[in-house]
């Protein structure tokens, strides 16, 4: 990496205070548009050097925040406050330098195609009305940080379109913000190319000390990057905490529907047989995590309370550095004393165990 790019945005003059922890503070934040509320009641905080993910569907309100969160939108009340400083009842003229501390990356990359990748990088500095020298210094230096010094004299459609969102990565950079907004940047990439730039994204939160608030629908997309993440729905937050927090015991219906895709599930062939009372076997989902996932879990069980079961499915993977696991255990039902503790077994290891079904004959 580039040192003088680290000093220049460590730069007091151009950074909050040390003991300035929340970058952003969001105060029951409401916004209407007509009899729909966008955002209804929104508080949260994002703090300084923190990674947060903010995940919902379409029309959850994701949109409407961001726009309120840099000042094109203006909440009907509550508080949106960045860097200490309220920015509801600010006028454009007011707003202008301290748009110029958040950073914005697109879906679409909303590159200029008739100007070069270096003059794109640099435009946010023109428009301040810096030197062209010290702009073109400056988007050398953010070119070589995101790996695209040899593009600096390309257009727009030369590039690839991972290349096209480095170029918007270095843009927002130019200013040296505190806070950089992601609206749904790996939307429009291949698999491949989305790792590429979450970790360039994760790499200059790192090196930086950069503020990072994701908007996305994607649970990948915060799994690979997100310290935090909140769960948006018809315009509240139903859910937040710690990546890892969410994954192992999500509590909503939605942050349960959005992690269907990257959490096991029970197979079809099994799910589809499940009926509520009966059946030759009983099908219960068991999810651990941290020291329970570490350990010996079903040895320990088997030990504890003697007989047989079986792993149907599931498996451990790892979400910030901690085990997070899914198992799903088949248990003979001709034994109605045995379940109940098998059950607090498990529930004493800190395990959250759920009885689906029944399956008739085996599985």
């Amino acid at each position: 990496m580039n040192q003088h790019v680290t000093a220049e945005v460590a730069d007091p003059a151009h950074s909050p205070p040390a003991d300035r922890e929340d970058v952003v503070r969001l105060v029951d934040l409401k916004r209407r548009f007509g009899a729909t509320p966008a955002l209804d009641g929104v508080s949260l905080t994002v703090r300084k050097g923190e990674i947060l993910g903010i995940i919902g569907r379409s029309g959850a309100g994701k949109s409407t925040l961001i726009r309120c969160l840099n000042g094109l939108e203006r909440p009907d009340t509550g508080e949106v406050v960045i860097e200490g400083r309220e920015i509801g009842r600010l006028g454009e003229r007011e707003l202008q330098p301290l748009r110029r501390r958040i950073g914005m990356i697109f879906q679409h990359f909303n590159l200029l195609s008739a100007k070069t990748v270096e003059d794109n990088v640099a435009l946010p500095l023109k428009i301040e009305g810096r030197p062209r020298a010290e702009r073109l210094a400056r988007a050398a230096e953010l070119l070589d940080l995101v790996g695209l010094s040899e593009k600096a004299k390309a257009y727009p459609a030369a590039l690839s379109g991972g290349q096209k969102q480095r170029v918007g990565i270095a843009r927002a950079l130019a200013a040296r913000p505190a806070l950089l907004l992601s609206d749904e940047a790996t939307s429009a990439l291949d698999p491949e190319t989305t790792r590429s730039i979450l970790a360039l994204l994760k790499d200059i939160n790192r090196r930086l000390g950069l503020t990072i608030l994701l908007i996305t629908h994607e649970m990948e997309v915060i799994r690979s990057i997100a310290d935090r993440v909140a769960v948006i729905d018809a315009g509240r937050i139903v859910e937040e905490g710690p990546v890892w927090s969410v994954f192992a015991d999500p509590r909503s219906a939605i942050t349960r529907s959005l992690l269907g895709g990257i959490r096991p599930q029970l197979p079809d062939e099994i799910a589809n047989r499940l009926v509520p009372a009966g059946g030759g076997e009983t099908i219960l989902r068991i999810d651990v995590a941290g020291e329970a996932a570490r350990g010996s879990l079903l040895s320990d069980l088997a030990t504890a309370v003697p007989g047989p079961f079986r792993l149907v499915h599931g498996g451990i993977d790892h979400v910030q550095q901690q085990p997070v696991g899914t198992l799903f255990l088949a248990v003979p039902g001709n034994d109605a004393d045995r379940l109940p503790k098998l059950i607090a077994f498990l529930e004493a290891r800190e395990a959250r165990v759920e009885v689906l079904g029944h399956v008739a004959g085996s599985v």
